[in-house]
């Protein structure tokens, strides 16, 4: 292939511009990737909440997928906040079956509003968890997915996430914490715990969408999990570094998007 690695995110738009496509395709770009995209949901949000949300068809981001698909070499996939089943059966069907796809379960929003309902959750279990390459969710979502206790071990909540899924990141960032620990299990099934230094910063919105899509990059360039997980945390570490001191919003605020990160870091 003559040009960069092509990577496809399937999320929800931000107005405030912190998360979802406006993060996957700012990280693609950072990491010296061609960003493609289909659209599910458009919404009002900022750094103080989500305040609408327009869900898009199912036929509508069905359409856009094939699109990219039909025309260009995608390396790996990306999908965010699916808004629905339907989304989910699709993105199982027309995605994870032809290229490395990262979950981000994204069931409810850093400001609490609720952005999956059941049946959602029921695809994720039944259909696409299964399909995709690796899910990455945070605590939350690990609970709402698995049914498990939250003051569970998060070894255990990740095992329990294993059974559903061929690989696992369980991210594990606290911004009272001094380290944070995230649990990756391999498609063998091997368990590590990788710590790295917590950023103290309430600049944080968009910090799992931004992981997820930094993963998928690299994943697209061939890398395996565990090194593709340590590239992954570095960005967002730095990327948290760079937005610490910032006064954006009334709210929890965009960790940035503006750097250059140099991508042949493998």
């Amino acid at each position: 292939m003559n040009g960069p690695p092509v990577v496809l995110s399937i999320a929800g738009t931000d107005s405030g511009g912190a998360a979802g496509l406006a993060a996957d395709l700012t990280t693609f770009a950072a990491l010296g990737a061609h960003g493609t995209c289909a659209v599910t949901a458009v919404t009002a949000q900022d750094t103080t909440g989500v305040h609408a949300i327009v869900p898009l068809a199912a036929a509508d981001v069905r359409a856009q997928i094939v699109a990219v698909f039909d025309d260009l070499p995608v390396a790996a996939a990306k999908a965010g906040m699916l808004g629905s089943a339907e989304v989910a059966h699709i993105v199982a069907d027309l995605v994870a079956v032809s290229v490395p796809l990262v979950v981000d379960p994204v069931l409810v929003a850093t400001s609490g509003a609720v952005l999956g309902d059941d049946l959602l959750v029921t695809a994720y279990r039944d259909v696409l968890l299964p399909r995709c390459a690796v899910v990455t969710p945070n605590l939350h979502e690990a609970v709402r997915l698995t049914g498990l206790d939250p003051e569970r071990p998060l070894p255990e909540i990740a095992r329990a996430l294993h059974e559903i899924a061929p690989a696992v990141v369980l991210t594990g960032g606290d911004p009272c914490a001094r380290v944070c620990r995230d649990v990756v299990i391999d498609r063998l099934g091997h368990l590590a715990v990788l710590e790295h230094p917590a950023v103290p910063s309430s600049n944080d919105h968009g910090t799992g969408c931004t992981f997820s899509a930094a993963l998928a990059v690299h994943l697209a360039r061939g890398l395996d999990l565990g090194p593709a997980v340590r590239l992954a945390q570095s960005f967002v570490a730095r990327a948290l570094a760079t937005s610490a001191t910032w006064q954006l919003g009334r709210g929890r605020g965009p960790v940035a998007h503006v750097f250059t990160h140099p991508h042949k870091e493998n």
